[in-house]
């Protein structure tokens, strides 16, 4: 892809029914830009970046942030920051795709 060009972050999601889909929009050696796709019932289990904070924001479809011992509801329009070292994950609880788009930084190049 190309560098700076307008786009349309939601139709470049890829979805895998087996697991959650990524697609890279954009990675430099200080942010990686992406999209995390799942079909009904998909989820990021719980994980961590020590040295990476990352901050979700969703596009599409609901279902719950999982934040250290929480689970926050979400929907199109959310946004979840997750400092460095905090557990975070997604789960796709609704009926429909839930597309997320995800900033990280520092790229985990």
């Amino acid at each position: 892809m190309n560098h700076p060009e307008l786009l349309r972050p939601e139709t470049l999601a890829q979805f895998d029914t087996e697991k959650m889909g990524k697609s890279t929009i954009f990675m430099s050696e200080r942010m990686l830009v992406g999209l995390n796709s799942f079909e009904p019932g998909q989820e990021h289990a719980l994980h961590g970046h020590a040295n990476q904070d990352k901050v979700y924001h969703v596009l599409q479809g609901n279902g719950l942030f999982l934040l250290e011992e929480k689970n926050i509801e979400m929907d199109a329009g959310a946004m979840l920051i997750a400092p460095a070292g905090v557990p975070h994950g997604v789960r796709n609880t609704g009926a429909e795709r839930l597309i997320v788009l995800v900033f990280m930084a520092p790229s985990p190049v």
